[in-house]
């Protein structure tokens, strides 16, 4: 299945290497930037809450401008230096000392940011088929989780909040980790240029973003983005974690086991899912990805219920939602990308992959703000009713998709890479 799912171009799999690299020195520091802000650098929790928050806002603001740039100068030179901004910004983190400090890090982090996933999505498109456009996705979110887990069960044993000097050999480290994809981008001269030749003075403009949000099936995906992430991957956060602690009462620990599970969960069963979706409706597998948030999120809902009397099976109940969320990952990773890149046209590739990672950055921000109310409402049913009921809305929403794609579009008919043509011969 590992052999199936790389992609044939040998350029294409040295930048999957980048990526587990990367996503290694990520595993490195995404659990602990909160407790490194407030246990180590001795900021108020609000504060660093406002330091957060102002890192996504940042970055959801300059997403469509690296879209713009990717078309217009071509990803390559866009992705290499926001890769190096971003290894100057992580690396300056173990400098940080303040709130002021902190604010400026995290500016520079998110401006490196902010073109990354769009870019790497541009070029990984451009060197696939559409074919092996699924499974290669599908993959590189498979190393992506890999190389997160084994950074985080790394720095785990090696950060002390009585050490500050563990957590800022680790942040140095995630630097490091960033410049390695560039590295290789770098030794790959051919890849990554604009993927369409410039318009001459005489003709007319592509449209910009104007052109992406005409597309009516683009956009009916946008909705079914924004609706499944704002019910699913922005709970995990602050809806799920809060739910675990304070309605099902397990301990911290718990929740870092569920964690746990989630990667597991995608590293072992996404090659298998990959291999299993290939040749069905793109639109379907996205609906049964919202039945299957929705039946985490209700057995996460179980284990509150049942908290008093079976502490056991309760925290069984929050593993399980974990790993069950996991696997509807596995389904939306190789889907979802493959579907805005088989939608999109090579002028405009950037801009649709843009739009399309926006779609998290704006459900971040809508996610963690209404968490709160929903869970102090009737000790938390409300908060499992509203996103078990959203996961199902954007099921529906997937199916109405279905319609206004053709079949090779919704990943119904399996194509070729067409054989190159042989030479007429040249007449006497």
């Amino acid at each position: 299945m590992l052999r199936r799912a790389l992609p044939r171009r040998s350029e294409a799999r040295r930048l999957l290497i980048g990526t587990l690299l990367s996503a290694i020195g990520r595993g490195l520091t995404l659990p602990f930037l909160f407790i490194y802000f407030t246990d180590v650098r001795g900021l108020t929790d609000t504060r660093a809450g406002l330091v957060i928050g102002w890192y996504g806002a940042v970055t959801l603001a300059l997403s469509p401008l690296g879209g713009t740039l990717i078309d217009r100068f071509g990803a390559r030179r866009v992705v290499v230096p926001c890769l190096v901004i971003e290894a100057i910004g992580t690396g300056s983190l173990a400098l940080v000392d303040s709130s002021a400090s902190a604010f400026a890090v995290m500016t520079v982090v998110a401006i490196g940011s902010s073109a990354i996933w769009s870019g790497q999505n541009t070029i990984l498109a451009s060197l696939t088929a559409d074919d092996e456009r699924q499974r290669v996705f599908g993959l590189n979110f498979a190393l992506l989780n890999l190389g997160i887990g084994i950074g985080g069960m790394t720095s785990g044993a090696i950060v002390d909040t009585a050490r500050p000097g563990t957590f800022q050999i680790i942040y140095v480290l995630d630097a490091v980790s960033y410049l390695m994809p560039a590295l290789i981008l770098l030794t790959l001269p051919g890849v990554g240029h604009r993927l369409v030749r410039p318009r001459a003075s005489d003709e007319p403009s592509s449209g910009g973003y104007l052109t992406v949000l005409r597309d009516r099936p683009f956009r009916r995906l946008v909705i079914f983005g924004l609706i499944l992430t704002t019910c699913g991957y922005a709970q995990i956060e602050v809806g799920f974690a809060a739910y675990a602690v304070r309605v099902v009462e397990v301990t911290p620990q718990v929740v870092a086991w569920a964690l746990a599970a989630n990667t597991v969960m995608i590293v072992l069963a996404q090659l298998l899912v990959i291999r299993r979706i290939e040749g069905r409706s793109r639109t379907g597998a996205l609906a049964v990805v919202g039945a299957v948030f929705a039946a985490a999120w209700l057995v996460l809902g179980a284990g509150g219920l049942v908290s008093a009397e079976n502490a056991v099976f309760a925290a069984l109940c929050v593993v399980a939602c974990s790993a069950i969320f996991g696997f509807g990952e596995t389904m939306l990773s190789p889907v979802m990308p493959a579907l805005t890149n088989a939608l999109a046209t090579d002028e405009l590739r950037g801009r649709y992959n843009a739009m399309s990672s926006m779609i998290f950055g704006i459900s971040g921000v809508i996610g963690p703000v209404t968490a709160g109310p929903l869970l102090g409402a009737a000790n938390g049913r409300v908060w499992v009713a509203t996103v078990v009921g959203g996961c199902l809305v954007a099921s529906l929403v997937a199916l109405s998709l279905r319609r206004l794609l053709s079949a090779e579009q919704d990943g119904r008919t399996t194509t070729t890479t067409p054989a190159s043509p042989a030479p007429a011969p040249t007449p006497a």
